[in-house]
């Protein structure tokens, strides 16, 4: 059975937190944006705009509300304060099949430092043991070498290649890899 939450929790593991998006993530979500390999990546468009970064903290709360999306800004501790340093989420929620897909960018300063990992684990954690799901995908564009690493360290598997899954704004359609974190899977790595 699924619970799902009524407010986004926030979590923390040593310096890394999840959080609720709030009106001040507005500025750095649309200059994360501008760097080129978000849109190349993800859904994020390339022209994005402050419209957008404000329409994704306004929309927070209606899309948990529909179980649409549970979202999540990453914020890392470092010797200056805390900094914004990217985006996590669960989407593609299916409650009737307990599954969800996870979702994130990071801001480019903030890549390479394990945050991201950490990020994947926390909200992976959270939907298995917490909400319920009993499988997370992430579905991966071929090219993203990165984010493939990434969700392998994070305790995903790799369960194969989604030909022809996603077609890029310019209309190409592309490949993308399919790895997973399943309840039983995630509890032997949890013991």
């Amino acid at each position: 059975m699924i619970w799902w939450p009524n407010e986004i929790p926030t979590l923390q593991h040593g310096r890394i937190t999840l959080r609720r998006p709030v009106q001040e993530d507005v500025e750095p979500i649309f200059e994360a944006c501008q760097d080129p390999l978000i849109p190349r990546f993800t859904t994020v468009p390339s022209n994005y705009t402050i419209l957008h970064a404000q329409n994704f903290v306004d929309r927070t709360q209606e899309s948990l509300e529909l179980e649409r999306e549970l979202p999540f800004v990453i914020s890392f501790d470092a010797a200056d304060g805390m900094r914004f340093a990217g985006v996590v989420s669960l989407h593609t929620i299916n409650t009737h099949n307990h599954c969800a897909e996870i979702g994130y960018w990071m801001h480019p300063s903030m890549r390479g430092q394990g945050i991201a990992t950490t990020a994947a684990k926390m909200i992976t954690n959270l939907g298995i043991t917490s909400i319920g799901f009993r499988r997370i995908e992430g579905v991966v564009d071929t090219d993203n070498i990165a984010s493939q690493k990434l969700l392998i360290k994070a305790a995903f598997e790799r369960e194969g290649v989604l030909k022809k899954k996603v077609t890029r704004e310019d209309g190409s359609q592309i490949d993308m890899v399919l790895l997973a974190a399943t309840s039983d899977t995630w509890k032997e790595m949890e013991s």
